[in-house]
């Protein structure tokens, strides 16, 4: 048998103003990153996903 190694999958749950801090931080590493002439892959896969993420709708009473 082979084994497999899958990606693991993790869920995190953010309030508005987290993701948006979340996302103000990537997009400034990915600027760091640009300027040092770096890759920005990885750092585009993990915004594409915080940026497409479901949003879970709460009642507050």
């Amino acid at each position: 048998e082979v084994d497999v190694m899958r990606e693991q999958k993790y869920h995190v749950y953010l309030t508005a103003d987290e993701q948006g801090r979340v996302i103000q931080s990537l997009i400034r590493l990915k600027n760091n990153l640009i300027t040092e002439g770096r890759y920005t892959d990885a750092v585009d896969d993990v915004l594409c996903k915080v940026l497409s993420a479901k949003k879970k709708r709460q009642f507050i009473i």
